[in-house]
């Protein structure tokens, strides 16, 4: 049997061969370390990233060049990710700068809901609750099951040992009461 580094070293050499697929398998055994590597030296995920696809791309450009005589295969690549990782590094500021730019404004334009929605959005909420209040039991418990749970009304039935029908006609119901109230309240 074989051990885990003359597994990669057996994958590197049928890489050598343009075996894409033992490259895949050398990439799947090894890319959550040498990110790792990446991710110590760079700080930021986004970068380590791409240094990574950069070094797979260089390990598969050179990899005709590795020697088992002067290194582990994991040696070799992680010499090639870290040396990839540092040259990152000391790119001249300017380069990073409009790359640091970018992700602000990509942050910057999220879609999360601003604090005025968050605000109208939790009176709304506050709305659903006083209306769901209102419902019966029976109501209440089927809707719930419904539409945040996903069960359909057969499911519903079979869950709670009521007759189809009888599913149907709370749900529906609850959903008109609901509508009711919530349009008195204005949330509608």
């Amino acid at each position: 049997m074989m051990d885990a580094a003359d597994s990669l070293d057996d994958l590197m050499a049928r890489c050598a061969l343009r075996d894409q697929r033992a490259f895949a398998e050398l990439y799947r055994r090894s890319s959550g370390r040498l990110l790792a590597v990446a991710m110590r030296i760079v700080r930021r995920r986004d970068w380590a990233e791409d240094i990574l696809q950069e070094s797979f791309v260089n390990i598969w450009n050179h990899v005709t060049d590795y020697s088992r005589a002067k290194s582990a295969p994991m040696t070799w690549m992680t010499a090639i990710v870290r040396n990839r990782a540092l040259d990152w590094v000391r790119r001249p500021k300017h380069e990073t700068a409009d790359e640091d730019l970018d992700g602000l404004i990509e942050n910057w334009e999220d879609d999360t809901p601003g604090p005025a929605q968050r605000l109208q959005a939790a009176g709304e909420a506050g709305h659903l609750d006083d209306c769901l209040r209102e419902l019966s039991g029976q109501q209440r418990q089927s809707i719930a099951l419904a539409y945040m749970h996903g069960l359909s009304h057969s499911e519903l039935a079979n869950h709670l040992g009521e007759p189809l029908g009888t599913i149907k006609t709370w749900i529906r119901r609850g959903l008109e009461k609901l509508r009711g109230c919530l349009e008195a309240r204005g949330a509608a």
